[in-house]
């Protein structure tokens, strides 16, 4: 695996450079004192924990010390990254969906990782900065607006931060096209979209016998995600997984950092797929006791939202339908815009800017203009992170992780982003309940966005 030593040799040297960043008046980390390691817990170590497993198992300044998941077969998966890294095995709780807890009374965990299923992640984050861990917290959207409130006020009471882990935000085309709205090329910004494009079908319905297009099981019956993930389309119509696309998008609008989104209206088209797939499927058919499920998720939900600064955002959710995956960006300001047809950082898709191109109204190829601005962030660190998951995107948003711990810093995507790009899912159900009609975003930072100072991948270190 030549890719992971590159990316292990780097860590051992990358530490001892970079100076910390000016610790602010916003949320810091438990200990202002540097560290020369991190110690984490992973709460929940199936598929998605791997990717992250295996970036912190290859850094010389992390010990992951103790995992917890209440499935055996997540558990022993986890622990062949153990023995393929050689590094210690760490301790096991595994006895339940609350043996986490005990996880969290040890003094060897400065930190953990959730990556669990979506309905125990602000539970397990409220947890954890009780108990003094510092919690990274996986992507999706919230049960409830009022869990973002008290995610929030417990961050602000005991003083413990928590990342965001987006790490789309750190996609290599997105932070091209970063670069080039902080260069002013975009003009100034006016409206913006992202979404969760991604026909899921096979994940959501899955035995286990291959990765994807399995069978027709969810819940007991089925594996991995599809034991809890087919629960929330079956129950709720939502911009059920924001993140994904609003995370660049908030970045570049400096969204809670000088900006904030003020509120959402949300509509959803009839859910057909998931009942189409169960009917045609070989495993499955008319007579399928899952054809029988009436699916409430419409298959595609539109979310526009308004920004204080006059902007807006619009995510589309649909992960029921045949397509190919993309996530659908598009970047518009008063001189030109971006469109993302690929299916993340190869640089497809149409870029265009009326100045430079003499008003052609033309589209021109991306290529040139990625490469030529290319983030500083990917032209140090791109050779490290090859072989990371997602594009290396995964490498990026851990290594900030690690960092921001250990010289006690900022993070780049904070609480205030959780709560607020969280908070877009049960907004938009309401929305949706209510024909459409227009849902108030709360301001989470309770006004601090007006003079929060926009620091993600403003260096060329994290």
């Amino acid at each position: 695996m030549p890719a992971a030593f590159n990316r292990r040799n780097f860590i051992k040297t990358s530490a001892l450079t970079g100076a910390a960043l000016t610790l602010t008046n916003s949320i810091k980390a438990f200990s202002a004192a540097k560290k020369d390691k991190v110690r984490m817990g992973i709460i929940g170590v199936g598929f998605r924990s791997h990717e992250h497993m295996g970036n912190f198992l290859q850094r010389e300044d992390v010990e992951i010390t103790a995992i917890a998941d209440p499935q055996q077969r997540s558990i022993d998966e986890a622990l062949k990254a153990f023995k393929q890294y050689n590094r210690p095995m760490p301790a096991v709780y595994k006895n339940g969906d609350y043996d986490y807890k005990n996880l969290l009374k040890r003094d060897d965990v400065d930190a953990v990782m959730i990556c669990t299923p979506w309905q125990w992640h602000s539970i397990q984050a409220i947890d954890a900065m009780n108990a003094g861990k510092i919690p990274g917290m996986e992507v999706c959207g919230a049960i409830t607006v009022q869990e973002c409130w008290d995610v929030v006020n417990v961050s602000e009471k005991t003083k413990i931060p928590l990342m965001m882990m987006e790490n789309v935000c750190y996609r290599r085309d997105v932070m091209a096209v970063l670069n080039m709205v902080r260069k002013g090329m975009f003009g100034e910004l006016l409206h913006g979209q992202g979404g969760y494009e991604h026909d899921l079908r096979g994940v959501l319905f899955n035995d286990g016998i291959t990765a994807y297009n399995s069978g027709v099981e969810f819940g007991k019956n089925a594996y991995s995600e599809a034991q809890w993930r087919t629960e929330h389309n079956k129950n709720r119509n939502g911009e059920l997984y924001p993140t994904h696309g609003l995370g660049p998008v908030a970045i570049m609008m400096d969204i809670n950092k000088g900006n904030r989104m003020t509120k959402l209206s949300s509509i959803a088209t009839k859910a057909r797929g998931l009942h189409k797939y169960i009917v045609e499927h070989p495993k499955g058919g008319p007579n399928h006791p899952n054809a029988k499920v009436n699916f409430k998720c419409g298959d595609i939900v539109n979310t526009q939202i308004q920004c204080a600064n006059g902007e807006t955002i619009l995510l589309t959710h649909d992960v029921s339908s045949p397509r190919p995956y993309n996530l659908g960006f598009r970047v518009q300001g008063t001189e030109g815009l971006w469109q993302d047809f690929g299916s993340g950082g190869n640089k497809q898709g149409h870029i265009y800017f009326q100045k430079e191109m003499n008003h052609s109204h033309k589209w021109d190829d991306t290529e040139k203009w990625l490469t030529e601005h290319d983030h500083p962030l990917w032209k140090k660190y791109g050779a490290s992170a090859e072989g990371a998951g997602h594009g290396g995107m995964d490498f990026f948003v851990d290594h900030a992780f690690i960092e921001c711990i250990k010289r006690g810093t900022e993070f780049p995507m904070d609480v205030y982003d959780y709560a607020s790009w969280y908070s877009i899912t049960p907004l938009s159900e309401k929305s949706i309940i209510e024909g459409g009609q227009v849902q108030n975003i709360p301001d989470f930072t309770r006004g601090k966005w007006k003079t929060k100072k926009q620091i993600f991948a403003l260096g060329d270190d994290y």
